[in-house]
């Protein structure tokens, strides 16, 4: 059990752990004052019991078999107590605490070993001993997984822009949650949210559509740049053509001339 203990206001606060151990160590004093009462009584009464009428020996082995039957009690509770506590160990465990301010605080983590003191069994989380009184839940491994792997996909679906503002820039996102959406497994699913699974198939299909409208923009500019091609082409050729007609035939009196 740790000896440091948080400071506010220039006064020490007992933490969760700390409450937690008090009060299992309370509820022990509490138990063994009870057996010392009843044996102080039992003394009591044999050294006060009337001598003219004093308590038979089947009386007094009656009430000594009571005291040992509530003792064998006691002793195999703790032992199932710590039974229970060590098959907890590498499993999720929540345990809530409640304060002398009445306030409660919720602690969860991963039992990493169990301890048994002041006939309490004490589970280790975090780092802090917590008394197995105060266990409230136990996790599953698979729920745990599940749980944490749709948590972090819900916060990178969060990060998205609005449906409205998605762009191809967001394509690699989107493909990629839609994957892990797809990849999930039924039981994975059971923890996504039924909006979640609609808005990643509405973006999903928005990116396909914008990859449409993109590559029908490129046709577009290929059949133009097709268009420009040929028409400059047709113009060249009607440029070389007028060139050649421009080249002067001789007339058949010049023909005549040049043979005189």
């Amino acid at each position: 059990m740790s000896l440091v203990a948080p400071v506010e206001n220039g006064k020490f606060v007992e933490t969760a752990s700390q409450t937690s151990v008090a009060k299992s160590s309370e509820a022990y004093t509490k138990n063994n004052e009870n057996k010392d009462m009843f044996l102080q009584l039992l003394v009591a009464e044999v050294k006060n019991q009337d001598p003219l009428e004093p308590t038979s020996n089947t009386e007094w082995i009656s009430q000594y078999a009571t005291f040992s039957e509530l003792e064998a009690m006691t002793n195999m509770s703790a032992s199932y107590d710590l039974s229970r506590a060590s098959a907890l160990v590498g499993k999720t465990a929540i345990v809530k605490v409640t304060g002398s301010d009445g306030e409660t605080n919720v602690v969860q983590g991963k039992v990493d070993y169990v301890t048994y003191e002041n006939g309490d069994a004490l589970l280790s989380i975090g780092g802090s001993t917590y008394s197995l009184d105060d266990l409230y839940n136990v996790l599953d491994d698979d729920y745990v997984s599940a749980y944490d792997k749709v948590y972090d996909w819900t916060v990178s679906m969060n990060k998205l822009p609005s449906l409205a503002l998605l762009s191809l820039d967001d394509k690699d996102k989107v493909d990629k949650l839609y994957d892990e959406f797809k990849n999930m497994s039924d039981y994975e699913k059971t923890f996504v949210a039924k909006d979640n699974e609609t808005k990643v198939q509405k973006y999903h299909d928005k990116i396909e559509e914008l990859m449409k409208v993109a590559e029908a923009g490129k046709a577009d500019d290929t059949t133009v740049s097709d268009k420009d091609e040929s028409t400059e082409t047709e113009e060249s050729a009607k440029t070389e053509e007028g060139t050649e007609n421009d080249v002067s035939t001789p007339t058949e009196g010049e023909e005549n001339e040049t043979t005189k």
